[in-house]
């Protein structure tokens, strides 16, 4: 009835920079070959199920889909056969599986599908039936650990961020947008504090989304701004006649505030994390003023995450026993985003690019949803990159950003300019796709997230490296807050 394939391109969509719905199949009543067939690839194409990983009766398999309705069987053995635990429906194949998925594209997103944290409920396997896996960690032990590490948080200081030695970079909100961005490139950095000498105040910071807003009005034949603007077209400018932009694009998710979030040294370790967390910052500047009207304020450090993450791996490094939560495997816990499974409820996309797609989708999806990553993956969801706000910066690289058209490069070439000349070809060069297993212990996790420049970890299946969900910092810390 139908033809078979190996291959594992399972797109219903071969439009590049089409944001699809990663969905994942399961087939748990074992077989010694299984395989996939749907209204999704116009029932044309047998696509072959892989084994669970210490579970050979289980097959899945992960396919890309158009939201909407969707059909499909099972090919077991050379018999088809349907799933009597999902939903069916009788049509011109016999008996098949449906399944909808609802439309959610990232130009109109509820929420955010990489820094929220979604509910996640892990599946178990019993007498090969995929069933609610019962958590192998009571409440009680899991608040307990939240105790302790809120305590930790209460009675230490943003203080104990503070490195021995070492520099901050703050920008004049006088110099031209142009010379900003080369020097967050030069120096290695995504956002900078912004200093206004008129008032003698810090006044807010500029970051890579500034960047990719100013690089899309560039990219707007309607814009009254222009490359050549950027030689004279201050910071100050920009914040305050481009606000507009913000507007648009914020709605109510606070991508643009006109106060700065700061915090003071004195400050608690758990204040700084909520102010990180509910102001949805990448990090927040420490300052310090020595008179009581505020005046002569000074800039100690800028206050992140991981360096939060780093003190309590610090502080609990030879007592990890007394926080139970972290021997279990991130599965069998609700955090991070993962890639939804077949008929999952209320699942929202989780998204991924190929290498193909243009930088234009990648930066719209980057300010639309407002995630601050996305994974680019071939064609069998396998990962081979991840594009992050912070590497826009790398269009400063020899005035690329004058150069190119948005919609003309796609997300490979755009990754190669932020690529080390001295640095080996590997895709997978330093820190830049830091991964972690689904049976992977939160202890694990939570050290590979403390070291510095790594803000996200991608959930990936052993030996295939197929995507399967992805962690962040913001995850973490609001796992372990409660």
């Amino acid at each position: 009835m139908f033809g078979s394939s190996t291959d594992p391109s399972h797109n219903s969509s071969a439009i590049a920079g089409t944001v699809l719905i990663p969905t994942r199949f399961f087939w748990p009543y074992g077989g010694r070959r299984v395989f996939l067939c749907g209204s999704f690839t116009g029932w044309s194409e047998n696509i072959l199920m892989s084994p669970m990983e210490g579970c050979p009766t289980v097959f899945q398999v992960i396919c890309n889909l158009t939201p909407g309705y969707h059909q499909f069987k099972f090919n077991v053995d050379g018999e088809w056969r349907h799933d009597e635990h999902q939903d069916v429906v009788s049509g011109s194949y016999g008996i098949v599986n449906t399944v909808f998925l609802a439309r959610d594209s990232p130009e109109t997103p509820r929420r955010s599908n990489m820094e929220v944290d979604d509910a996640f409920m892990p599946m178990g396997i019993s007498d090969g039936i995929l069933s609610e896996a019962v958590p192998t960690i009571s409440e009680a032990d899991i608040e307990v650990s939240r105790h302790r590490i809120s305590l930790f948080l209460s009675q230490h200081t943003a203080y104990e961020l503070l490195p021995e030695s070492g520099k901050v970079v703050a920008l004049d909100v006088n110099l031209p947008v142009k010379q900003a961005f080369h020097i967050l490139y030069e120096q290695g950095i995504s956002v900078a504090p912004l200093w206004d000498f008129g008032t003698g105040h810090f006044v807010g910071v500029l970051s890579a989304i500034d960047f990719i807003l100013i690089l899309r009005e560039l990219g707007n034949h309607g814009s009254n701004l222009t490359e050549e603007e950027l030689e004279t077209h201050t910071i100050l400018a920009w914040k305050e006649g481009k606000s507009h932009i913000f507007k648009q694009v914020d709605g109510n998710r606070g991508l643009y505030t006109k106060r700065l979030i700061h915090a003071g040294p004195h400050d608690s370790l758990k204040d700084v994390t909520l102010k990180l967390l509910q102001n949805k910052v990448s990090t927040v500047p420490v300052i310090h003023s020595p008179s009581p009207d505020g005046s002569s304020p000074q800039l100690l450090h800028l206050a992140s995450l991981s360096g939060i993450l780093k003190c309590i791996c610090r502080h609990f490094r030879h007592s990890t026993g007394s926080l139970p939560i972290l021997q279990q495997p991130i599965c069998s816990i609700p955090l991070g985003t993962w890639v939804p499974k077949i008929g999952e409820s209320g699942s929202r996309p989780f998204a991924m690019l190929r290498q193909n797609a243009s930088l234009s989708a990648a930066l719209s999806l980057l300010v639309q949803a407002d995630v601050s990553s996305v994974p680019i993956v071939d064609d069998s969801q396998s990962l081979m990159d991840i594009y992050s706000r912070s590497d826009i910066t790398s269009l400063a690289k020899d005035r690329a950003y004058a150069q190119i058209r948005l919609d003309e490069m796609n997300i490979y070439q755009a990754l190669q300019l932020g690529q080390d000349a001295n640095s080996s070809s590997g895709i997978f060069n330093g820190q830049r796709c830091q991964m972690c297993l689904p049976s992977d212990n939160l202890h694990k996790v939570i050290e590979r997230l403390a070291n510095p420049g790594v803000r996200r970890l991608v959930i990936v299946e052993a030996g295939s490296k197929r995507v399967e969900g992805i962690i962040t910092l913001s995850d973490v810390f609001r796992f372990l807050l409660g």
